[in-house]
């Protein structure tokens, strides 16, 4: 049974999308721009994951896959990305069987990837360089988020590409917000994350201090959530910590991976975050203690 979560669409011409990058966010992204009516075709470098992608949607006579960004990208009006870090970026992006070879001038490269600012800075001129136009476009929500179509995406660039891939990128997105020049969407994410690592760590203390002092947590989630302590991960994750689930998706290595990308930020810029390194310190340790694949909520497994 399919995890994609169908949802009501918003009427637009249909389009032809390329879609690189199947993981655990692109794979049910791609999946919602064609269910909303659009040409999509996707490439992942594991060919076994577009293989999947094409069982499970290749009915549809709008879907199909290409055996390299390049050809993926032929004709393509907008292609999307969706990938690791900044080295795999270049590695579908640039070269002789990279995307950009394969779009046309006026084309759209929208990228999803979390990475570096200076990757989206570079990705824009060389794009630019080539006639197309380049958006970096990192979300929040997570597969959750994903699965049924209601992510938050932050995206820097120009306001004419970004208005013609809104409408198309709502497929799979709540919002969809212009934050400023090349760059603007990942240095919002990074503040994202920020204030993610501070509130699980919070959370976590928070969880594990009233475990010990054995109070019926459950309740007491309930009651502060009714207050100024309320957060969306207490709602989804305050429960959760007490059971000592960790498996709702988004793992500890990407935090982790995430977190790096905005101390090498931080030392850029010269802002100040000591929570935040010591938040990465303790990840790290949930990595030691073989969690590297469970959800950022396990930091509490640290405290119990």
């Amino acid at each position: 049974m399919s995890s994609i979560q169908s949802r009501p669409y918003e009427s637009t011409p249909s389009k032809k999308i390329a879609f690189i990058g199947l993981g655990v966010m692109g794979y049910p992204m791609a999946a919602h721009l064609l269910l909303a009516g659009h040409q999509v075709c996707v490439y992942n470098r594991t060919t076994t994951k577009a293989e999947q992608w094409i069982t499970e949607f290749g009915s549809n006579t709008r879907a199909s896959s290409a055996p390299t960004p390049k050809a993926a990208a032929l004709g393509a009006e907008i292609v999307f990305s969706c990938v690791g870090n900044d080295d795999d970026l270049r590695s579908v992006i640039l070269g002789p069987e990279g995307a950009l070879a394969g779009m046309q001038a006026g084309a759209v490269l929208v990228d999803h990837t979390t990475a570096s600012a200076q990757i989206a800075r570079e990705l824009f001129a060389t794009c630019k360089a080539h006639q197309v136009a380049f958006v970096d476009a990192p979300v929040s929500g997570g597969q959750g988020g994903a699965q049924s179509g209601q992510l938050t995406v932050m995206c820097g660039g120009e306001a004419s590409p970004f208005e013609l891939v809104k409408p198309v990128a709502l497929a799979y997105s709540k919002a969809f917000t212009l934050m400023g020049g090349s760059g603007s969407g990942q240095l919002t994410k990074m503040v994202n994350q920020i204030c993610i690592a501070g509130l699980v760590q919070g959370l976590s203390e928070a969880v594990a201090f009233g475990m010990k002092a054995g109070l019926e947590m459950n309740t007491v989630l309930e009651v502060i959530g009714k207050g100024a302590a309320q957060s969306w991960q207490l709602d989804n994750r305050g429960k959760t910590m007490v059971q000592d689930k960790f498996d709702f998706g988004f793992a500890v290595d990407w935090m982790r991976k995430d977190l790096g990308i905005v101390l090498a930020e931080a030392h850029r810029n010269g802002a100040r975050l000591p929570v935040t390194a010591l938040v990465d310190q303790f990840y790290a340790d949930i990595q030691q203690m073989g969690g590297q694949r469970l959800d950022t909520s396990s930091l509490i497994k640290r405290l119990k």
